[in-house]
C-alpha cells in the first residue's frame, strides 16, 4: 500500500483496513537506522523511560 505498490480496493472497509495496517508497521515495526535501529515508537519510548 505505499508507494509503488499501490492496490485497487473494491470495498472502502479494505481500504480502511490496509491504511490501518500500514500506520502499525510504519510506527511500530519500521526500523529506522537514524533511531538507533529502532521503531519510531520504540525510539520514543526509549527516550522517556
Amino acid at each position: 500500500m505505499f508507494y509503488g505498490y499501490e492496490k485497487m480496493f473494491k470495498l472502502i472497509e479494505h481500504l480502511k483496513q490496509a491504511i490501518v495496517g500500514y500506520i502499525d508497521y510504519y510506527n511500530n515495526k519500521r526500523i529506522k537506522v537514524k533511531l538507533k535501529g529502532l521503531s519510531p515508537v520504540q525510539y520514543r519510548t526509549k527516550s522517556f523511560g
